[in-house]
C-alpha cells in the first residue's frame, strides 16, 4: 500500500523521481570511488558533505532540518515545498499528530501524514548529519516536525493569541513609562550638572594663547550626555520590540532576526574598520601634512599681502588669489594621493558615484569654471582694483567687490550692477582711476563755433571756463584742439586734466556750466547742430537775465 502512495507521488512530481534517482546513486557512487581510491588517495577526493548544496526547511522562521538538491532540482526549491506541506498540515487543526508515521522505501524513508507525503530521506540526506543512519535521520525528522506543528497551532489557539496581545499592551504601557522616566532622568540630571558645574568649565590656555573655550568643553560634554540618552532609547525600543514581534507567529521569525539585522552591520563595520587600520592611518598623516603645509602657505601669503615679505614683480594684490590656487591645487594633490587608501574605494559603487559626479561636474559647470578662470585672469592682468571707476561696455561704475564668478558695481545712479566675470575677460575695460593719480584723467568738452569767431578767441574762453571750474587741475595746463573744420563751423574740445574720476560726472557739468557762461559774457554764439542760416542777432543770453526767477544768484562767482 505505501509503496503505491509512494509511486504514485513520483508520477505526479515527475522532478521527484529525477531526484530520488539521483540522491540514491550519490552513496553508490562515493562509495565505489571511496574503494577504488588508493590508500595514498586525498581525502579532498571524496565528496564531503559540507560540498552538498543543501538548503534549510523552514516553519514560522525556525529551521527544522537542511536538505539536500541537485541541478535539476534545487535545494532552495525542495525545501520550500516541504515547508509549504508542512505547514499545510499544521495549519489544519484536524489532522492530528498521531498521524506521523514512517514508511521504508528502497531508497528513501519517508515521512507522511495520514496518506500525504511530507518529506522523503535519503542516504545524501543522512550525508549532512555525519553519517548517521537514514532511518535515525528521519525518526529525528518526524520528531521535529511533531513538534513544531504542535508549536505551530498552540502559538495560533485564541487564548494565546489573547494573552500574548494582554502582553503586549502591558509591553507598550511599559515602554511608555520607561521612555518618560529616561526623558524625566536625563532632565533632572542635566539641570543638576549645568547648576553644579557648568560656571566652573574654564578655558584651557597655554601662556596666552586659548586652546579649547569653555563654552565648547561643555557642548561636547553635553554632546557625549545625549549620545548616552540616544543609546539607552534604541536599546528600550529594541527590547520592546524584540518582546512584541516574537509574541504573535507572523511576526516572530522577524523578532528572532532583530538582534541579527543589528548586529550584521556593526559586525561587517569593525571588520571593515580592522581591515583599515593601516589605510586610516595614512589619511591622518596625509591630512595633518596638508593642513600644516596650508597653515604655512597662509603665514605667508599674509606677510606678503601685508607688505611684511614682498618678491620682485609679486604685486601685493596678488597674494590672496594666489593663496587660493596653492590650496585648491593642494587640496586636489591630497584627493588624488588619498583615493586609493580611502575605504571603500575599490568598491564598483564607489566608482559609479565617482564616474556620475564627474560628469555632472564636467557638464554642469563649464560656465562655471570659465567665470573662476576669468576672475583669476583679470587679478593678474590688473585691469582694475577695487574702489576704481571703470567702464565696461557700456555700463559705468565704480567696483565694489571683485570675486571669482563675478565683480560688482556701484553705477552712477547708486545701482549694483553684477557682471560676469567671462563678459569682462572678453570685452574691453575703461579704467578711470588707473593714470588718475599719476598723470591725471582727462576730461573734455565739444562745442561747434561758427566760422567768424577767430579761433584764438575761442580757445582763450574755453580755457578761461576750465580755470574756472573747481576740481580741474592748473598743472598740466588745459589745452584746446580743432577736431574738424565743417560744413557750418568749427569743432574745438576743451580737455582738461582730473585726479578725482569718481567726480568726473560733476566736473563735466560745472565744466559745461563755465563754458555757457564765459561765451555768454563775450557775447560769442555757440552753434546748434542744426543750421539754415544766420540769425539778425546771436543766440546768447544776456548777462542781466542768467538769474531769471527761480534761478538765484549765487553769494559768490568768481568772474562776475
Amino acid at each position: 500500500m505505501s509503496l503505491l502512495i509512494f509511486r504514485k507521488h513520483l508520477v505526479m512530481h515527475p522532478v521527484m523521481c529525477l531526484l530520488a534517482i539521483t540522491l540514491a546513486a550519490i552513496p553508490k557512487i562515493v562509495t565505489a570511488g571511496e574503494q577504488s581510491a588508493s590508500p595514498e588517495k586525498a581525502e579532498s577526493d571524496v565528496i564531503s558533505p559540507t560540498m552538498l548544496p543543501s538548503a534549510p526547511v523552514l516553519l514560522d522562521g525556525e529551521i527544522l532540518f537542511h536538505v539536500v538538491g541537485i541541478s535539476a532540482y534545487p535545494a532552495e526549491l525542495r525545501a520550500h515545498q516541504i515547508a509549504e506541506r508542512i505547514e499545510s498540515f499544521a495549519a489544519d487543526v484536524h489532522r492530528s499528530t498521531q498521524s506521523l508515521r514512517l514508511v521504508e522505501e528502497k531508497h528513501s524513508t519517508v515521512v507522511f501524514a495520514d496518506n500525504q507525503s511530507l518529506v522523503a530521506v535519503y542516504e545524501v540526506d543522512s550525508r549532512l548529519e555525519g553519517g548517521v543512519e537514514r532511518q535515525v535521520v528521519a525518526k529525528a525528522y518526524l520528531s521535529r516536525i511533531k513538534q513544531a506543528v504542535e508549536v505551530y497551532r498552540e502559538q495560533r489557539k485564541p487564548s494565546t493569541l489573547l494573552m500574548h496581545t494582554l502582553y503586549a499592551l502591558a509591553a507598550t504601557g511599559l515602554l511608555a513609562f520607561g521612555w518618560w522616566g529616561l526623558r524625566w532622568m536625563f532632565n533632572s540630571f542635566d539641570a543638576a550638572i549645568e547648576r553644579r558645574y557648568k560656571a566652573q568649565i574654564k578655558d584651557v590656555t597655554i601662556q596666552r594663547i586659548r586652546i579649547v573655550r569653555s563654552h565648547q568643553l561643555w557642548s561636547g560634554f553635553r554632546g557625549v550626555f545625549q549620545v548616552a540618552r540616544v543609546l539607552l532609547i534604541l536599546l528600550l525600543l529594541y527590547v520592546y520590540f524584540n518582546f512584541v514581534l516574537r509574541l504573535f507567529p507572523w511576526t516572530a521569525s522577524i523578532g528572532k532576526q532583530l538582534f541579527t539585522v543589528i548586529l550584521d552591520p556593526l559586525r561587517v563595520m569593525g571588520k571593515g574598520f580592522i581591515a583599515s587600520i593601516p589605510s586610516l592611518f595614512f589619511l591622518i598623516i596625509l591630512v595633518l601634512a596638508i593642513r600644516f603645509t596650508l597653515k604655512f602657505g597662509k603665514l605667508l601669503f599674509v606677510n606678503l599681502a601685508e607688505g611684511r615679505v614682498s618678491f620682485k614683480g609679486f604685486d601685493r594684490e596678488w597674494a590672496w588669489p594666489t593663496y587660493r590656487i596653492f590650496r585648491t591645487l593642494l587640496i586636489v594633490f591630497g584627493l588624488v594621493t588619498a583615493y586609493p587608501h580611502i575605504p571603500g574605494s575599490g568598491s564598483d559603487a564607489f566608482k559609479g558615484i565617482s564616474i556620475f559626479l564627474g560628469l555632472l561636474i564636467s557638464l554642469g559647470s563649464t560656465s562655471l569654471i570659465g567665470n573662476i578662470l576669468a576672475g583669476y585672469t583679470l587679478v593678474y592682468r590688473r585691469a582694475f582694483r577695487v574702489g576704481d571707476r571703470i567702464k565696461i561696455n557700456e555700463q559705468v561704475g565704480d567696483v565694489m567687490e571683485r570675486r571669482l564668478l563675478v565683480t560688482h558695481l556701484r553705477s552712477l545712479k547708486n545701482e549694483e550692477v553684477i557682471v560676469p566675470n567671462s563678459e569682462i575677460l572678453n570685452s574691453s575695460v575703461i579704467n578711470y582711476s588707473s593714470l588718475a593719480k599719476e598723470k591725471g584723467l582727462i576730461l573734455h568738452r565739444t562745442i561747434g563755433i561758427g566760422y567768424e569767431t577767430p579761433w584764438r578767441q575761442v580757445e582763450a574762453m574755453l580755457v578761461e571756463a576750465a580755470d574756472r571750474t573747481p576740481g580741474v587741475l592748473k598743472e598740466p595746463r588745459p589745452f584746446v584742439l580743432q577736431l574738424s573744420l565743417g560744413d557750418f563751423c568749427v569743432t574745438y574740445e576743451l580737455n582738461v586734466y582730473s585726479d578725482q574720476p569718481h567726480e568726473m560726472m560733476a566736473q563735466y557739468t560745472l565744466l559745461s556750466q563755465n563754458i555757457l557762461d564765459v561765451f555768454n559774457e563775450h557775447g560769442v554764439q555757440i552753434m546748434t547742430p542744426a543750421y539754415e542760416g544766420d540769425p539778425d542777432q546771436p543766440k546768447i543770453v544776456p548777462k542781466d537775465q542768467w538769474f531769471i526767477p527761480p534761478a538765484h544768484p549765487p553769494p559768490q562767482n568768481p568772474g562776475l
